[in-house]
C-alpha cells in the first residue's frame, strides 16, 4: 500500500520570523517565477521558513517561486513581500526538510564567523582513483584528475586551455559546484552541497 506523501505547509512570513532566527548569508542561485522565467539571484538572509533575495525581476505577492540556491539546493515557496532590489519569500518544507535547513544554516553561519573557506574546515584526502569526468560550463564532458577531496570541495588538475573561469558552474562526477579559484595546474571547486563523508569518492570519481 502506498504511503501518503508528507504535507507541505506555507507559513506566513510574520509567523516564520517569530519561530526561526534569520541568518545573514551571501549565496548565489537562480529562481523561477510562475510564468517559468528564470533569473539569477543572491540570497542575503534566510531562516528555515523564509529568505530574502536580491533579484532583477520581482513577481507579485503570493506568486509561487522555485529557487535553486548554492549549498541548499531546490527551495519552493511564495513571494511574501517586496523589498528593495528584490523580494522575500516563504519556504514550503516538511519538518524534516526544515531541520536539515536549520543545520545547513548553522554551518554557514559558523563558517562566516570563523571566516574560513569550507575546504579548510574539512579534512582533505587523496582519492583511491584520482581520475574523474568533469562537465564544463559549455556542456563538454572531459577527463580530469582529482588532486584531493574534502566534504566541501575538490582540487582538479586539468589542461590550462580547459580551465573554466572563477564562478563558473561545473560538475565533477555527480557532484555539482562552482570554481572558486585557480591553482598552478588546474582549479578548486566548492561543491553546491556538503558531501557525505561516506560517499564523496563514489559521487566524484565513481570509485
Amino acid at each position: 500500500m502506498a504511503m501518503p506523501l508528507p504535507k507541505v505547509r506555507y507559513v506566513p512570513l510574520s509567523q516564520e520570523r517569530r519561530r526561526h532566527q534569520r541568518v545573514k548569508v551571501n549565496l548565489l542561485g537562480r529562481y523561477m517565477l510562475s510564468d517559468r522565467r528564470e533569473f539569477p539571484c543572491q540570497v542575503i538572509n534566510m531562516s528555515p521558513g523564509g529568505m530574502a533575495l536580491i533579484a532583477p525581476v520581482v513577481g507579485e505577492p503570493g506568486e509561487r517561486v522555485i529557487a535553486y540556491v548554492d549549498h541548499l539546493g531546490r527551495l519552493e515557496g511564495k513571494i511574501a513581500r517586496i523589498i528593495d532590489n528584490g523580494f522575500a519569500m516563504t519556504i514550503a518544507a516538511t519538518l524534516r526538510k526544515r531541520d536539515k535547513l536549520a543545520a545547513q544554516l548553522t554551518w554557514l553561519a559558523n563558517r562566516n564567523i570563523l571566516n574560513l573557506p569550507e575546504d579548510r574546515r574539512h579534512g582533505r584526502f587523496v582519492p583511491r582513483n584520482p581520475m574523474a569526468r568533469l562537465i564544463l560550463p559549455n556542456g563538454n564532458n572531459v577527463a580530469c584528475r582529482v588532486i584531493d577531496l574534502s566534504q566541501s570541495g575538490a582540487a582538479i588538475a586539468i589542461s590550462p586551455d580547459l580551465c573554466p573561469p572563477v564562478g563558473a558552474a561545473v560538475t565533477i562526477g555527480k557532484a555539482p559546484g562552482r570554481v572558486v579559484r585557480h591553482i598552478d595546474d588546474g582549479f578548486a571547486i566548492e561543491f553546491t552541497r556538503l558531501q557525505h563523508p561516506d560517499f564523496i569518492e563514489e559521487n566524484v570519481t565513481g570509485d
